[in-house]
């Protein structure tokens, strides 16, 4: 054992650069700080990357950020684009653009009253925790738009989903792999 840490050791000193630095440049001497005693303002950008309110945001390319100012540092608000761009300035104005609050816990999903998922796109996935909350380990299941209800293999638990998207989006999801539940008898399928 102490030969392998002489062998590790030499390998490392083998290898380990002659000349050293004096003195480092350490990573904060490269940032240039923000706010020291002048007062940044937001740049003055036209077209896409505008900074513009949740409210105003009609297509894509409201959603590109401006970027920086030359030799500064972007905040998330100036660099984020998408997505990311849509959940900060919806979270700027109070809306919580993609309804992260937890599904109904309180209760039991069954066929005739399941617990409601909204979901924007083709497909949601939702983890399963039991009932009791937190009476097993996740169990992810898939909710599309061809198939919204889906039971908790671990606990039985049903969850459908609500599609609440824009009613004009094509359906392009491929169509959903056969699994044990496309040969059940038809009388015994849950609509």
């Amino acid at each position: 054992m102490f030969s392998r840490s002489i062998i590790t050791a030499a390998r490392r000193a083998a290898v380990a650069p002659t000349f050293r630095p004096i003195a480092r440049r350490a990573f904060t001497a490269s940032v240039i700080a923000r706010g020291g005693g002048h007062h940044h303002h937001e740049p003055e950008v036209t077209g896409p990357g505008t900074i513009k309110p949740y409210s105003e945001i009609k297509k894509a390319s409201d959603l590109v950020g401006p970027g920086a100012e030359p030799g500064t540092v972007p905040t998330d608000l100036e660099q984020a684009t998408g997505l990311e761009r849509l959940e900060i300035l919806g979270k700027m104005d109070g809306i919580d653009v993609f309804d992260m609050k937890p599904l109904d816990a309180s209760r039991m999903g069954t066929l005739e009253n399941p617990i409601i998922a909204k979901g924007f796109g083709e497909e949601h996935y939702v983890g399963c925790t039991g009932f009791p909350a937190d009476s097993h380990v996740t169990m992810w299941l898939t909710l599309s738009r061809t198939r919204p209800v889906e039971r908790c293999p671990e606990c039985g638990n049903v969850i459908k989903m609500e599609y609440v998207g824009p009613e004009d989006a094509h359906n392009d999801a491929p169509e959903d792999k056969k699994t044990m539940a496309d040969f059940v008898k038809q009388e015994y399928w849950y609509n």
